[in-house]
């Protein structure tokens, strides 16, 4: 690992807690997930819920501090131009994953109508961690691709 460039220490120090924060996240959502429907699945669903409002207001942080008016990429193109197409990436990936959150919503009333719509939740909710994971990934590829330093963030 390079020593952290200093222009750009603090809005990475930033990136490194959010990252924390967002998998810190992600973790209690797939704890939740694998919790025992049967005895209660209205506290289940309550639970999930709970957890998958909590990512939500992460990864709404983490749209701030990436596409903020200063926010890294902003930063990162004044850095490095040439990887304009990674960050529109990252930025059409934002759009899914908000996407993938309303479709989760609307599975959530449902579920919360039909209990054996809680296998096509579970399984929503499933592929959005796998988003957030890949998404997480090539961020931390574009930051060390930027300024060739490693972001972290794992607790």
């Amino acid at each position: 690992m390079t020593a952290e460039p200093v222009g750009h220490k603090a809005p990475l120090d930033e990136l490194r807690r959010r990252r924390a924060e967002l998998r810190e996240s992600m973790g209690k959502v797939e704890e939740s997930l694998a919790d025992p429907v049967r005895d209660d699945p209205a506290g289940w669903l309550t639970a999930v819920a709970q957890c998958l409002l909590e990512l939500r207001d992460d990864f709404a942080e983490h749209l701030e501090v990436t596409e903020g008016p200063d926010g890294l990429y902003q930063d990162l193109l004044a850095t490095a131009p040439r990887l304009a197409a990674a960050v529109n990436r990252l930025k059409s990936e934002h759009h899914l994953v908000d996407e993938a959150f309303d479709r989760i919503r609307s599975l959530q009333a449902s579920a919360a109508d039909d209990e054996r719509e809680i296998d096509t939740l579970r399984e929503s909710v499933t592929a959005l961690l796998a988003l957030l994971s890949r998404h997480r990934q090539r961020g931390s590829d574009l930051v060390w691709e930027a300024y060739a330093f490693d972001v972290g963030g794992e607790t």
